[in-house]
């Protein structure tokens, strides 16, 4: 696949996380995602909408949506990072607050050959260190079969999938509550009013309070 610049590689990444679940994205919520002016997101997509081919579909007032070329490269890009951040969790020892940094630099310039070396010694994961789904080989991403922690409520029980933010506070909070992926608990109260959920952690006694904040970014599969 041809190589392209780190930039256009963050938008293009950029936009497949802001439409994963469908639609299109604004370009103030592209600006925000990249800490950029809303003007320069309006000339980057332009200009990648003018690309031979197109990696992006921009319409004014319209949003933006990635082509199917522009998408791939944007799948092939969060491989290298979820792949990385494993890598860097698993095999050099770094806490999973840490490794996100890492891999936004290293994600661009690793080759394929390093990529399929990092993916061999992990035993070829389907999942990265945040619980994230990682996509194959070729490019295609797993089923979303999951749901958000928010929308839970009392005697529910599931097992924690996914963590949708990379603060590494945060990450460092859901660690010392022991809610990270793989974990499983329990709703056992949940305030309609301010939308906190009570959790228990399974084999354990204590309840942990989650705002909403904190519910709308876990992602969970429901144990029936």
């Amino acid at each position: 696949m041809e190589r392209r610049s780190d930039t256009v590689e963050d938008y293009l990444k950029a936009v497949y996380q802001l439409t994963a679940e469908g639609g299109r994205a604004g370009t103030g919520e592209i600006a925000s995602q990249l800490g950029v002016a809303p003007a320069s997101v309006t000339d980057m997509v332009q200009r990648l909408g003018e690309e031979d081919p197109p990696l992006v579909d921009y319409r004014k007032h319209g949003g933006v949506a990635l082509t199917e070329h522009g998408e791939r490269i944007a799948l092939k890009i969060l491989r290298h990072h979820r792949l990385l951040e494993l890598f860097l969790h698993e095999v050099l020892g770094y806490s999973w607050d840490k490794v996100h940094e890492e891999a936004e630099t290293l994600e661009h310039v690793i080759s394929e050959y390093f990529e399929d070396r990092v993916a061999e010694v992990l035993g070829d994961p389907g999942r990265g260190i945040h619980g994230e789904p990682i996509p194959s080989k070729d490019l295609e991403m797993p089923a979303h079969t999951k749901v958000y922690l928010h929308d839970m409520r009392p005697d529910q029980q599931g097992v924690i999938q996914e963590v949708h933010d990379d603060d590494p506070g945060f990450l460092r909070y859901l660690e010392k509550q022991g809610l990270v992926p793989g974990t499983a608990f329990q709703v056992v109260d949940f305030s309609p009013y301010d939308h906190i959920h009570y959790v228990r952690v399974a084999g354990g006694d204590e309840r942990v309070a989650l705002g909403e904040s904190v519910s709308a970014q876990i992602l969970v599969e429901i144990e029936s």
